[in-house]
């Protein structure tokens, strides 16, 4: 009962506390120390004097404590008063755990400090390490995993002057302001993913993830759990712990899908819940699951023609339609060929190749049907097998392979708006493909008739894709 009654006396509880608590930890240590405010030693216990070489415990009192235990910071504690609660202390015979703590007076005024070796052995720090190690680890992983998931251009990537590129810009950029879905149109090629990794970028979900899926890539009977994850063991071959879905992957972020066109019908009505309701549900599982993402969706079909035979949800168009961006073909936006040809030139490291001119009119009067992409492709080519700085049109002819002309009344029609090569190379077309109807295909008329050599017509001929009759 005596006890009892002590244990309702805050002051005598407290103390019968930090003398059990004293006596425990100095009783499992591996030695103890208490120095006063000049960081002498005024006790230490037998066991800590034994191990620094002291024939006793009272020979070391009144010594600095740093003649005793080199390289110890009991002098900064009595000095700053802030403990030093895990630490390492390297002595003779191996390191040491410790903890030092300081001491205060009655008015709270710091009179000196006390050290524990809390022991010599670290293999008992063994499981607080490997958990540390194991959450570094883990940390690592997401932040690799968060890195692999960023956007990787933004709209400085996207080059060109021209109007159309300019349009299409503007218009990306409303969008990065909004959390309402994109849909980008255009033909393969055109730089639709570049533009879903720009709007990403310029978002407020840019420090989010940004997943990629291709729609058409994808076999139909895995695109469902590819989009939604699957539970533990969900079906045979599936992975026991379970597996995130894109759209778990992508939460708080934006999730492209490109070519979405081909997405198969049921896997759009689940996508159509995803919108509306914003929660789903991973494949063999009863949970439920909310969704937080910003999608942008890209095709190169035409989605009104796919809803009208049937192969495109119509509700899910409507709720994808919201920003439709149209991303013009090549062919449309010739004028940004120079600065597009400097830029890949630079990007594939053979900055130091120019393009000639009738390269340049060469370039202008193709239909590049592969868009950027071929594009790219015939710059890398050429410039991989040119042995001169400056691409000639008849080097890039034979890299570009099969020449597809623009359609007929294209280059007319857009004369007013083109540069001087495209322009030159328009009127250097019609009149040789006019000399030649004239005098029924004889080219050594057609060139007497211009003024020009016979191999230099072939020349021109070949540079601007017209064929020999």
């Amino acid at each position: 009962m005596k006890d009892a009654d002590n244990l309702k006396d805050y002051r005598q509880v407290r103390q019968l506390a930090i003398r059990s608590l004293f006596e425990i930890v100095e009783q499992s240590s591996e030695g103890t120390v208490i120095v006063d405010k000049d960081a002498r030693i005024v006790w230490m216990n037998e066991r800590y004097a034994k191990r620094y070489g002291q024939p006793s415990a009272k020979a070391a009192v009144g010594q600095e404590v740093e003649n005793v235990i080199p390289g110890s910071l009991m002098r900064q504690v009595a000095q700053t008063g802030e403990p030093i609660l895990l630490d390492m202390l390297d002595t003779p015979n191996g390191p040491l755990v410790v903890m030092r703590l300081p001491i205060h007076d009655a008015a709270g005024k710091v009179i000196g400090a006390i050290g524990f070796a809390l022991f010599d052995q670290l293999t008992r720090l063994a499981p607080l390490v490997t958990r540390f190690t194991q959450i570094q680890k883990e940390l690592a992983s997401t932040r690799s995993l968060l890195q692999a998931r960023q956007a990787k251009y933004s709209f400085s990537h996207f080059i060109g002057t021209g109007a159309r590129s300019l349009e299409v810009k503007r218009h990306a950029r409303r969008a990065a302001g909004s959390e309402s879905p994109v849909l980008l149109l255009g033909e393969t090629g055109t730089g639709k993913e570049l533009l879903a990794h720009a709007i990403h970028s310029a978002s407020t979900r840019a420090h989010k993830p940004f997943v990629s899926v291709n729609c058409a890539a994808i076999p139909e009977n895995l695109l469902e759990a590819e989009f939604f994850g699957t539970a533990p063991g969900a079906f045979t071959g599936a992975d026991r712990k379970g597996r995130s879905g894109k759209l778990q992957l992508a939460e708080g972020g934006t999730l492209f899908l490109d070519e979405i066109g081909d997405m198969p019908l049921a896997l759009q009505s689940k996508l159509l819940r995803v919108l509306q309701e914003k929660e789903y549900e991973p494949v063999g599982s009863n949970q439920m699951l909310r969704s937080d993402i910003r999608l942008i969706a890209a095709t190169s079909l035409d989605l009104e023609n796919a809803v009208a035979d049937g192969r495109f949800r119509a509700d899910l168009y409507y709720r994808l339609n919201v920003l439709p961006i149209s991303v013009p073909p090549l062919r449309e936006r010739l004028d940004d060929l120079p600065a597009l040809c400097d830029a890949m030139l630079e990007d594939l490291g053979r900055g130091h190749f120019d393009l000639a001119s009738d390269a340049m009119a060469l370039l202008a009067s193709h239909a590049w049907p592969g868009n950027i992409r071929e594009l790219r492709n015939v710059l890398e080519r050429c410039a991989l097998l040119s042995d001169e700085p400056l691409l000639t049109a008849t080097a890039l002819r034979t890299a570009i392979g099969r020449f597809t002309p623009l359609p007929a009344g294209t280059t007319a029609a857009v004369i007013g708006e083109q540069d001087f090569y495209r322009a030159r190379a328009a009127f250097e077309r019609q009149l040789i493909e006019q000399s030649l109807a004239a005098h029924h295909g004889n080219v050594v008329e057609a060139a007497k008739q211009l003024g020009l050599g016979r191999s230099t017509l072939y020349k021109k001929m070949v540079a601007l894709g017209i064929g020999a009759p």
